[in-house]
């Protein structure tokens, strides 16, 4: 009998030594699936951010293209403005624009006392009829005589006098000293009877 429990103690170490390894490479296995997994779930965190990054700088590039535009368009608004902000000025109030000189001559005949006496107050003024009766812009003409700039006109006044009409006539000259223009001369045909000629400026 003793030689029978000693046979079974010699056999049962194996038996718990066997079940000591499968538990710790249970055990291992785990711990190394635990990490695998912790590795998989930085990769998929890691994938997150890099497609957001790039979400992020294409959001950016479009955003900065659509400023690109406006900042085009603006420009253009900008530069379109300016064009007609000269255009005018240079229609109103430059020395070699026809209105300002229409303007200046109108002036100077309204002030005159001749041209009041004949056809009273309120001088208005005006260009040609078109077939409709709407009156347009001032006839003018430009050209170059003796390398000067000259530029005639021609329009037509009447006042509170009725049935009295005028034709005024203007010429300018380009004085190459001060770049402006310079009345040669102003006068006006009476269209009513009886004729004349006012004379309302002469430096000829």
């Amino acid at each position: 009998s003793r030689s029978c429990s000693c046979l079974r103690w010699r056999h049962q170490p194996p038996l718990l030594l066997g079940a000591a390894r499968r538990s710790f490479g249970t055990q291992a296995g785990g711990l190394k699936a635990a990490k695998s997994g912790g590795n998989s779930k930085d990769v998929s965190v890691q994938r997150a951010l890099n497609e957001e990054t790039l979400v992020s700088a294409a959001q950016k590039v479009k955003e900065a293209g659509r400023d690109f535009t406006y900042f085009i368009v603006v420009l253009v608004g900008i530069g379109v403005t300016g064009g007609l902000f000269y255009v005018i000025f240079k229609e109103l109030f430059s020395s070699s624009s026809p209105n300002k000189i229409y303007g200046d001559a109108l002036e100077k005949c309204r002030s005159h006392p001749e041209i009041i006496g004949v056809f009273g107050d309120s001088i208005k003024g005006y260009g040609e009829a078109t077939r409709r009766g709407r009156r347009q812009h001032v006839s003018h003409i430009e050209y170059v005589k003796d390398g000067l700039k000259h530029m005639r006109l021609k329009f037509y006044i009447e006042g509170t006098e009725s049935g009295k009409q005028g034709t005024v006539h203007v010429e300018v000259k380009e004085n190459l000293e001060t770049g402006r223009f310079e009345v040669r001369y102003i006068f006006v045909d009476v269209e009513t009877y009886p004729r004349r000629t006012i004379v309302i400026e002469d430096n000829r």
